[in-house]
Protein backbone atom coordinates (compact mmCIF):
# COMPACT_ATOMS: atom_id res chain seq x y z
CA UNK A 1 0.00 0.00 0.00
CA UNK A 2 1.49 3.22 -1.20
CA UNK A 3 1.95 6.14 0.80
CA UNK A 4 -0.85 8.37 -0.98
CA UNK A 5 -3.28 5.29 -0.58
CA UNK A 6 -2.70 5.35 3.53
CA UNK A 7 -3.17 8.90 3.28
CA UNK A 8 -6.32 8.75 1.36
CA UNK A 9 -7.50 6.28 3.70
CA UNK A 10 -6.52 8.54 6.91
CA UNK A 11 -8.59 11.40 5.23
CA UNK A 12 -11.55 9.43 4.37
CA UNK A 13 -12.18 8.24 7.59
CA UNK A 14 -10.69 11.25 9.45
CA UNK A 15 -13.03 11.28 12.21
CA UNK A 16 -12.95 7.49 13.19
CA UNK A 17 -9.12 8.19 13.56
CA UNK A 18 -9.83 11.37 15.90
CA UNK A 19 -12.01 8.73 18.26
CA UNK A 20 -9.36 6.20 18.12
CA UNK A 21 -6.29 9.28 18.86
CA UNK A 22 -7.46 9.52 22.72
CA UNK A 23 -7.31 5.28 23.14
CA UNK A 24 -4.04 5.46 21.20
CA UNK A 25 -2.17 8.75 23.41
CA UNK A 26 -3.26 6.87 26.67
CA UNK A 27 -1.69 3.55 25.43
CA UNK A 28 1.74 5.32 24.99
CA UNK A 29 1.88 7.59 27.89
CA UNK A 30 1.30 4.71 30.12
CA UNK A 31 1.65 1.35 28.28
CA UNK A 32 5.08 2.03 26.60
CA UNK A 33 6.30 5.40 27.97
CA UNK A 34 6.72 3.53 31.18
CA UNK A 35 8.33 0.67 29.81
CA UNK A 36 11.74 3.03 30.45
CA UNK A 37 11.64 1.68 33.53
CA UNK A 38 12.16 -1.65 32.68
CA UNK A 39 16.08 -1.12 32.86
CA UNK A 40 15.95 -1.02 37.07
CA UNK A 41 16.09 -4.71 36.73
CA UNK A 42 19.62 -4.41 35.73
CA UNK A 43 20.57 -1.80 38.40
CA UNK A 44 20.62 -1.23 41.81
CA UNK A 45 18.11 1.32 42.28
CA UNK A 46 18.07 4.33 44.40
CA UNK A 47 15.22 6.60 44.31
CA UNK A 48 17.56 9.71 45.04
CA UNK A 49 20.31 9.04 42.48
CA UNK A 50 17.49 8.02 39.64
CA UNK A 51 17.46 5.38 36.93
CA UNK A 52 20.43 7.06 34.82
CA UNK A 53 22.80 7.16 37.80
CA UNK A 54 22.19 3.82 39.81
CA UNK A 55 24.60 1.27 39.36
CA UNK A 56 24.22 -1.47 36.89
CA UNK A 57 24.50 -5.02 38.40
CA UNK A 58 23.07 -6.86 35.66
CA UNK A 59 21.32 -10.27 36.12
CA UNK A 60 22.01 -10.33 40.09
CA UNK A 61 18.73 -9.78 40.93
CA UNK A 62 17.43 -12.33 38.52
CA UNK A 63 19.60 -14.82 40.19
CA UNK A 64 18.71 -13.97 43.77
CA UNK A 65 14.91 -14.60 42.75
CA UNK A 66 15.97 -17.73 41.07
CA UNK A 67 18.13 -18.84 44.12
CA UNK A 68 15.79 -18.27 46.52
CA UNK A 69 13.95 -20.34 48.53
CA UNK A 70 10.65 -19.40 47.86
CA UNK A 71 11.40 -19.85 44.23
CA UNK A 72 9.88 -23.08 43.82
CA UNK A 73 7.04 -22.46 46.24
CA UNK A 74 5.93 -19.25 44.86
CA UNK A 75 6.14 -20.97 41.18
CA UNK A 76 3.89 -24.40 42.03
CA UNK A 77 1.21 -21.73 43.85
CA UNK A 78 1.10 -19.66 40.79
CA UNK A 79 0.64 -22.26 38.34
CA UNK A 80 -1.80 -24.36 40.91
CA UNK A 81 -4.04 -21.30 41.56
CA UNK A 82 -3.51 -20.34 37.87
CA UNK A 83 -4.69 -24.43 36.67
CA UNK A 84 -7.59 -24.07 39.30
CA UNK A 85 -8.89 -21.22 37.55
CA UNK A 86 -8.23 -22.45 34.06
CA UNK A 87 -9.96 -25.88 34.72
CA UNK A 88 -12.91 -24.71 36.81
CA UNK A 89 -13.00 -20.57 35.84
CA UNK A 90 -12.17 -20.41 32.35
CA UNK A 91 -15.41 -23.25 31.21
CA UNK A 92 -18.23 -21.72 33.39
CA UNK A 93 -18.77 -18.98 31.42
CA UNK A 94 -19.38 -20.70 28.58
CA UNK A 95 -21.88 -23.00 30.32
CA UNK A 96 -23.45 -20.26 31.89
CA UNK A 97 -23.79 -18.22 28.10
CA UNK A 98 -25.04 -22.11 26.88
CA UNK A 99 -27.67 -21.63 29.45
CA UNK A 100 -28.63 -18.25 28.73
CA UNK A 101 -28.85 -18.55 25.25
CA UNK A 102 -31.37 -21.55 25.45
CA UNK A 103 -33.65 -19.15 27.47
CA UNK A 104 -36.79 -17.12 25.87
CA UNK A 105 -35.75 -13.43 25.64
CA UNK A 106 -38.20 -11.96 28.54
CA UNK A 107 -38.13 -10.95 32.38
CA UNK A 108 -36.16 -13.80 34.00
CA UNK A 109 -33.38 -13.96 30.89
CA UNK A 110 -32.91 -10.40 31.63
CA UNK A 111 -32.99 -10.48 35.12
CA UNK A 112 -30.66 -13.52 35.77
CA UNK A 113 -28.32 -11.67 33.45
CA UNK A 114 -28.10 -8.76 35.85
CA UNK A 115 -27.71 -10.68 38.60
CA UNK A 116 -24.67 -12.60 36.77
CA UNK A 117 -23.04 -9.39 35.93
CA UNK A 118 -23.38 -7.43 39.33
CA UNK A 119 -20.61 -9.01 41.19
CA UNK A 120 -18.13 -7.58 38.17
CA UNK A 121 -18.89 -3.92 39.38
CA UNK A 122 -18.25 -4.78 43.26
CA UNK A 123 -14.71 -3.83 44.49
CA UNK A 124 -12.37 -6.40 45.00
CA UNK A 125 -12.22 -4.89 48.85
CA UNK A 126 -15.74 -5.68 49.27
CA UNK A 127 -16.00 -9.01 47.68
CA UNK A 128 -12.91 -10.27 49.51
CA UNK A 129 -14.54 -8.61 53.00
CA UNK A 130 -17.89 -10.62 52.00
CA UNK A 131 -15.97 -14.02 51.66
CA UNK A 132 -14.24 -13.23 55.01
CA UNK A 133 -17.61 -12.85 56.58
CA UNK A 134 -19.34 -15.51 55.22
CA UNK A 135 -16.07 -17.45 56.27
CA UNK A 136 -15.33 -16.13 59.44
CA UNK A 137 -15.22 -19.07 62.26
CA UNK A 138 -17.30 -17.52 64.78
CA UNK A 139 -20.18 -15.76 62.78
CA UNK A 140 -20.18 -16.88 59.19
CA UNK A 141 -22.84 -17.86 57.11
CA UNK A 142 -20.89 -21.03 56.22
CA UNK A 143 -20.00 -22.16 59.68
CA UNK A 144 -23.13 -21.15 61.02
CA UNK A 145 -24.69 -23.69 58.87
CA UNK A 146 -21.99 -26.15 59.63
CA UNK A 147 -22.66 -25.67 63.58
CA UNK A 148 -26.66 -26.14 62.91
CA UNK A 149 -25.78 -29.81 61.87
CA UNK A 150 -23.60 -30.68 64.20
CA UNK A 151 -20.29 -29.99 62.92
CA UNK A 152 -17.43 -28.41 64.21
CA UNK A 153 -16.44 -24.74 63.16
CA UNK A 154 -13.41 -24.39 60.50
CA UNK A 155 -10.99 -21.43 60.16
CA UNK A 156 -11.16 -21.84 56.89
CA UNK A 157 -8.52 -18.80 56.03
CA UNK A 158 -6.53 -19.97 58.81
CA UNK A 159 -5.80 -23.26 57.11
CA UNK A 160 -3.44 -23.42 53.83
CA UNK A 161 -5.70 -26.44 52.21
CA UNK A 162 -8.94 -24.43 51.85
CA UNK A 163 -7.35 -21.43 50.31
CA UNK A 164 -7.30 -22.26 46.61
CA UNK A 165 -10.96 -23.81 46.75
CA UNK A 166 -11.90 -20.43 48.55
CA UNK A 167 -9.95 -18.05 46.21
CA UNK A 168 -10.91 -19.74 42.91
CA UNK A 169 -14.51 -19.72 43.62
CA UNK A 170 -14.45 -16.14 44.86
CA UNK A 171 -13.29 -15.41 41.39
CA UNK A 172 -15.48 -17.48 39.60
CA UNK A 173 -18.19 -15.99 41.38
CA UNK A 174 -17.32 -12.19 40.20
CA UNK A 175 -16.07 -13.10 36.84
CA UNK A 176 -18.65 -15.74 35.68
CA UNK A 177 -21.37 -13.25 34.63
CA UNK A 178 -19.31 -10.75 32.48
CA UNK A 179 -17.26 -13.57 30.64
CA UNK A 180 -20.66 -14.92 29.55
CA UNK A 181 -20.75 -11.37 27.08
CA UNK A 182 -18.48 -12.27 24.66
CA UNK A 183 -19.92 -15.58 24.24
CA UNK A 184 -23.46 -14.35 24.20
CA UNK A 185 -21.75 -11.84 21.30
CA UNK A 186 -20.60 -14.52 19.00
CA UNK A 187 -24.13 -16.43 19.67
CA UNK A 188 -25.54 -13.95 18.02
CA UNK A 189 -23.32 -14.51 15.05
CA UNK A 190 -25.12 -18.17 14.91
CA UNK A 191 -27.47 -18.49 11.53
CA UNK A 192 -31.25 -19.23 12.82
CA UNK A 193 -31.20 -21.79 9.88
CA UNK A 194 -29.21 -24.07 11.37
CA UNK A 195 -31.33 -24.71 14.19
CA UNK A 196 -34.23 -25.10 12.05
CA UNK A 197 -32.61 -27.19 9.95
CA UNK A 198 -31.24 -29.68 12.90
CA UNK A 199 -34.90 -29.65 14.38
CA UNK A 200 -36.05 -30.81 10.72
CA UNK A 201 -33.43 -33.60 10.92
CA UNK A 202 -34.50 -34.72 14.43
CA UNK A 203 -32.05 -33.47 16.55
CA UNK A 204 -32.68 -32.43 20.34
CA UNK A 205 -31.62 -29.55 22.08
CA UNK A 206 -28.14 -30.65 23.14
CA UNK A 207 -27.22 -32.16 19.92
CA UNK A 208 -28.09 -28.85 18.90
CA UNK A 209 -25.97 -27.56 21.36
CA UNK A 210 -22.84 -29.74 20.40
CA UNK A 211 -23.32 -29.75 16.84
CA UNK A 212 -24.34 -26.14 16.35
CA UNK A 213 -23.57 -24.16 18.84
CA UNK A 214 -19.95 -25.14 19.85
CA UNK A 215 -18.94 -25.47 17.13
CA UNK A 216 -19.71 -21.63 16.04
CA UNK A 217 -18.22 -20.91 19.87
CA UNK A 218 -15.08 -22.46 18.73
CA UNK A 219 -13.12 -19.67 17.41
CA UNK A 220 -14.05 -17.06 20.33
CA UNK A 221 -12.80 -20.28 22.61
CA UNK A 222 -9.40 -20.24 21.75
CA UNK A 223 -8.63 -17.26 20.88
CA UNK A 224 -10.14 -16.33 24.91
CA UNK A 225 -7.58 -19.83 26.09
CA UNK A 226 -4.65 -18.24 24.65
CA UNK A 227 -5.60 -15.32 26.23
CA UNK A 228 -5.88 -17.32 29.56
CA UNK A 229 -3.03 -19.43 29.55
CA UNK A 230 -0.41 -15.92 28.95
CA UNK A 231 -1.99 -14.81 32.28
CA UNK A 232 -0.98 -18.33 33.98
CA UNK A 233 1.89 -16.72 35.96
CA UNK A 234 -0.04 -13.47 36.63
CA UNK A 235 -2.15 -14.24 39.35
CA UNK A 236 -3.96 -11.31 41.13
CA UNK A 237 -2.57 -9.98 43.96
CA UNK A 238 -4.56 -7.61 45.37
CA UNK A 239 -7.71 -10.18 46.60
CA UNK A 240 -5.00 -12.63 47.57
CA UNK A 241 -3.09 -9.69 49.64
CA UNK A 242 -6.32 -9.15 51.66
CA UNK A 243 -7.19 -12.41 52.32
CA UNK A 244 -3.94 -14.37 53.37
CA UNK A 245 -1.92 -14.19 56.06
CA UNK A 246 1.50 -15.69 57.08
CA UNK A 247 -0.37 -19.12 58.53
CA UNK A 248 -1.46 -19.66 54.88
CA UNK A 249 1.77 -18.53 52.65
CA UNK A 250 2.26 -22.21 52.08
CA UNK A 251 -0.32 -22.20 49.56
CA UNK A 252 -1.46 -18.62 49.10
CA UNK A 253 2.31 -16.51 48.41
CA UNK A 254 2.31 -16.30 44.85
CA UNK A 255 4.96 -14.20 42.46
CA UNK A 256 2.34 -11.40 42.26
CA UNK A 257 2.48 -10.86 46.16
CA UNK A 258 5.92 -11.44 46.65
CA UNK A 259 6.86 -8.80 44.48
CA UNK A 260 4.70 -7.29 46.23
CA UNK A 261 6.38 -7.88 49.43
CA UNK A 262 9.65 -7.17 48.34
CA UNK A 263 9.54 -4.75 45.95
CA UNK A 264 6.69 -2.36 47.86
CA UNK A 265 6.89 -3.26 51.02
CA UNK A 266 10.62 -3.82 51.76
CA UNK A 267 10.79 -0.74 48.94
CA UNK A 268 13.92 -3.38 46.98
CA UNK A 269 12.23 -1.61 43.35
CA UNK A 270 15.15 -3.41 41.48
CA UNK A 271 14.24 -6.66 42.70
CA UNK A 272 10.69 -6.29 42.53
CA UNK A 273 11.08 -5.21 38.67
CA UNK A 274 13.44 -8.51 38.01
CA UNK A 275 11.07 -10.81 39.07
CA UNK A 276 7.81 -8.76 37.47
CA UNK A 277 9.72 -8.64 34.02
CA UNK A 278 10.43 -12.55 34.42
CA UNK A 279 6.72 -12.82 35.16
CA UNK A 280 5.75 -10.93 31.92
CA UNK A 281 8.57 -12.59 29.57
CA UNK A 282 7.05 -16.12 30.42
CA UNK A 283 3.63 -15.13 29.74
CA UNK A 284 5.01 -13.81 26.62
CA UNK A 285 6.33 -17.43 25.61
CA UNK A 286 3.12 -19.32 26.94
CA UNK A 287 1.36 -16.84 24.28
CA UNK A 288 3.12 -17.78 21.43
CA UNK A 289 3.18 -21.60 22.18
CA UNK A 290 -0.50 -21.53 22.90
CA UNK A 291 -0.95 -19.57 19.82
CA UNK A 292 1.18 -21.34 17.59
CA UNK A 293 -0.55 -24.99 18.94
CA UNK A 294 -3.91 -22.97 18.05
CA UNK A 295 -2.40 -22.46 14.79
CA UNK A 296 -1.40 -25.73 13.95
CA UNK A 297 -4.67 -27.65 15.22
CA UNK A 298 -6.90 -25.10 14.01
CA UNK A 299 -8.08 -22.14 11.32
CA UNK A 300 -7.81 -19.03 14.78
CA UNK A 301 -5.31 -17.55 16.02
CA UNK A 302 -4.02 -14.28 17.10
CA UNK A 303 -1.25 -14.09 14.43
Amino acid sequence: MGNKTILKNVLRYKYLYLLFLPVFVWYILFRYVPMYGIIIAFKNYNVFTGIVKSPWVGFLYFQQFFESVFFWRLIKNTLVISFYGLIFGFPAPILLALLFNELKDGFFKKTAQTISYLPHFISTVIIVSMFVEFLSPTRGLINNIIAAFGGERVYFLGDPKYFRTIYTVMNIWRGIGWGTIIYLAALTGVNPELYEAAIIDGCGRLRQVFHITLPCLANTIIIMLIFRVGELLSVGSESIILMYNPAIYETSDVISTYVYRRGLVESQYSFGAAVGLFNAVVGLLLIGITNALAKRYSETSLW
